[in-house]
């Protein structure tokens, strides 16, 4: 065995056809020689399932995290999202095999296992970066919650009864005011998720930008909105609201909301990084994965 180079594996070890592809790609790793790293939340389920693979290293314990070289990500973008929280302060790209739905983020599906890892084992992928944003809450004039996200912030309202009065903000000056059930903030990368559902556009992963997009507003003027990278958005917690608030980063990191909180959104200097086979367009990744129909295209006549 080698410990020059760490692999972390990530898997939903709660699902039998993630944890059974955890189990190849552990075993495929150690057939070429490494030790797999993983983390305490995989390392019992893999253990229980194969108990051949000890030792696996453990993440935090027995690898750091910045020694990381890549990460392997069994499942749908959910998975690929934990996993992004695991590597955060690592520069190590993420390679998403889709074991779910969509998997939007992924690069590979379940068929492409083996030759996906091939390739990180002979590290035969390229890297692209994803902005991020930074998440930071006030109150009553304090930081009290700072988070990130990779695809969206998103403030709801706390109560399935109650909508939430909101006011709207950019670059610091107030835009709008209306009653909703709440405002995602997204990246590009989050344009095709939260924010796609709540009828946002979409938006190219290589345009820089930052969206808002309100949920169910009551209000005439309550559009989505595309803005620069370097612009801030941000969202209160109107003192009039009767209904509570809560902000949700990527669906995994929470934070309740008192009348008067703040919601602010920057760009992130952090990336994160992501691991691609191929550089085919984002437009034939759309394609493939929604199922759009194309249908009687003949393709740009001039070569264009």
């Amino acid at each position: 065995m080698t410990d020059s180079r760490h692999l972390l594996v990530v898997a939903h070890t709660g699902r039998d056809e993630s944890l059974q592809a955890g189990v190849e790609v552990c075993r495929q790793l150690i057939a070429a020689g490494l030790v797999p790293v993983v983390s305490g939340d995989e390392r019992a389920g893999l253990l229980a399932a194969a108990p051949d693979l000890a030792p696996l290293h453990l993440l935090g314990v027995d690898v750091a995290t910045t020694d990381l070289e890549l990460v392997i990500v069994l499942g749908g973008d959910g998975t690929i999202l934990r996993a992004a929280e695991l590597a955060r302060e690592s520069t190590a790209p993420l390679l998403g095999v889709n074991l779910g739905h969509v998997g939007f983020l992924a690069e590979a599906e379940r068929d492409d296992l083996p030759a996906a890892v091939a390739r990180a084992l002979a590290r035969d992928y390229q890297v692209e970066e994803r902005m991020t944003i930074s998440v930071r809450v006030k109150h009553q004039g304090a930081v009290v919650w700072e988070s990130w996200a990779l695809n969206d912030a998103s403030v709801e309202k706390g109560s399935r009864e109650r909508s939430i009065e909101v006011a709207i903000e950019v670059e610091g000056r107030p835009l709008s005011t209306f009653g909703c059930d709440g405002v995602v903030m997204s990246t590009p990368t989050g344009s095709t998720a939260y924010s796609f559902s709540a009828g946002g556009p979409i938006v190219w992963p290589t345009v820089e930008a930052l969206l808002m997009v309100p949920l169910s507003a009551h209000a005439l003027f309550a559009r989505p909105l595309v803005v620069g990278p370097d612009s801030s958005l941000a969202v209160e917690v109107l003192e009039r609201s009767v209904g509570t608030g809560v902000v949700w980063c990527d669906g995994r990191r929470t934070f309740d909301l008192p009348a008067g909180a703040r919601v602010v959104v920057r760009r992130s200097p952090t990336p994160v990084r992501l691991a691609r086979l191929s550089m085919s367009p984002f437009t034939d990744r759309l394609v493939n994965k929604f199922a759009l129909p194309v249908v009687g295209w003949r393709g740009p006549g001039d070569g264009a």
